[in-house]
């Protein structure tokens, strides 16, 4: 029998987390309180697009995988992993769900396991959260009795070149003995493992990585307004500065930020700052201001120019490619196309939208979801990109539409506007 491993959160994070397990000889029960989500993996049904049927299938085949939302599944565990969703709350870091884990788990402690955190969360959450809930309800401590470690999550969903076992793993322990239990687990999972002196460290370092994404998100947005005032091709000079071979890294504008990551974690890192130093994070309290008002520029923007072209938002019939956060994916939670969709829906234009991979359930009333085709397009008094995804065709896009406002810098030509 190989060594049992416990992973709580069975979504985006933690189901390639438990397949790649079950890929290296682990014993993987997969703990999630969602009902339809366990009902869907029972069946071999995966709702996470980098984990195919087939995959799933060959890991209950092989009689080391069973997901369950029922804790005591979970007991005799050698490795607990928690990767629970950790939200904002009006502001606040909502660490509901790691709470609940961790009173879920803790009855469940015995000597010698060991309990690492991926949510991403802010510096002390682990130490400071987490080991007074597995202490109090176990009766064991730590360092001593178990082993404690956080190793923050890097999935990047519908990334086809990066994944988990590719992607280099930042892991940190509670002391020596810990960080030498959490390097050796995923050793075992990915090709690189980098320790870190801390825990403190590793959660610091999963806020630094998306912030400064947001941080320069925030910067070509902002250039983006000022540039389209002054009558400059930002897009050019974006091109021209990225043949720089150092001291540049290339991002672009677009209609927001959404996901589960940036318009959450740089928030965690100004919190903790506000709360333990009594200072603002600057930086970050200016990229949130600036990318959270971007849905309303695109919806000025596009507003604009179709009066321009003699036509009112109210009654224009407008097909918007794309309403996922992010290209090759179809996980519109949190995502900016949505906000301006739903904008414009209450400014009385007619909203269609294509988005192959969204749940038509999730989809805001006022948006209906359309096959891309000609007729759609033709009709359109403007088509709208405001996600990139790569299986369309843009220059087929290009040549049918009347009119393209397009945020993600896809179409050239006479009948286009870009951001």
């Amino acid at each position: 029998m190989g060594e049992r491993l416990v992973v709580v959160g069975q979504g985006y994070v933690g189901l390639p987390l438990a397949m790649r397990a079950v890929e290296a000889g682990f014993d993987v029960v997969g703990v999630d309180v969602d009902a339809w989500r366990v009902k869907r993996l029972d069946a071999a049904h995966s709702y996470v697009e980098d984990i195919a049927d087939d995959v799933l299938a060959s890991a209950y085949r092989s009689g080391r995988y069973r997901a369950s939302t029922d804790y005591a599944d979970a007991e005799s565990f050698d490795v607990c992993v928690i990767t629970v969703p950790t939200p904002l709350r009006d502001g606040v870091p909502d660490l509901r769900h790691i709470t609940a884990a961790g009173e879920s788990i803790a009855p469940l402690l015995r000597h010698g396991a060991t309990v690492i955190l991926e949510s991403t969360t802010y510096p002390g959450t682990t130490e400071e959260h987490l080991r007074p809930l597995l202490e109090h309800a176990s009766g064991l401590r730590t360092p001593g009795d178990f082993h404690l470690g956080y190793s923050p999550e890097r999935i990047d969903p519908g990334n086809r070149r990066w994944h988990l076992e590719n992607t280099p793993k930042v892991v940190a322990g509670l002391d020596a003995a810990a960080l030498e239990r959490v390097r050796a687990f995923y050793g075992r999972l990915v090709r690189q493992v980098v320790p870190v002196s801390s825990l403190q460290v590793a959660e610091l370092c999963k806020l630094l990585e998306n912030t400064f994404r947001h941080v320069n998100i925030a910067l070509v947005n902002e250039l983006s307004i000022f540039a389209g005032q002054l009558g400059i091709d930002l897009w050019e000079a974006i091109d021209a500065a990225s043949t720089k071979p150092f001291g540049y890294m290339r991002f672009t504008p677009g209609p927001g930020v959404g996901g589960h990551c940036l318009p959450i974690d740089p928030s965690y890192l100004s919190w903790r700052v506000k709360q333990s130093l009594g200072h603002n994070f600057r930086f970050v309290e200016l990229a949130n201001d600036v990318n959270d008002h971007m849905p309303d520029h695109v919806v000025r923007r596009l507003t604009l120019s179709l009066n321009r072209l003699g036509r009112p938002v109210n009654g224009s019939r407008i097909l918007i490619l794309g309403l996922a956060y992010k290209k090759n994916t179809g996980d519109c939670r949190e995502s900016p196309a949505i906000e301006v969709a739903k904008s414009l829906a209450k400014l009385g234009a007619q909203v269609r939208a294509v988005e192959p991979h969204a749940d038509p359930f999730l989809i805001p009333p006022g948006i209906e979801l359309v096959e891309l085709s000609d007729p759609e397009l033709t009709t359109a008094d403007t088509v709208l990109i405001l996600t990139d995804h790569d299986h369309i065709d843009y220059n087929h896009i290009h040549h049918t539409a009347h009119f393209i406002f397009d945020t993600r810098n896809r179409c050239r030509g006479p009948n286009v506007e870009r951001l």
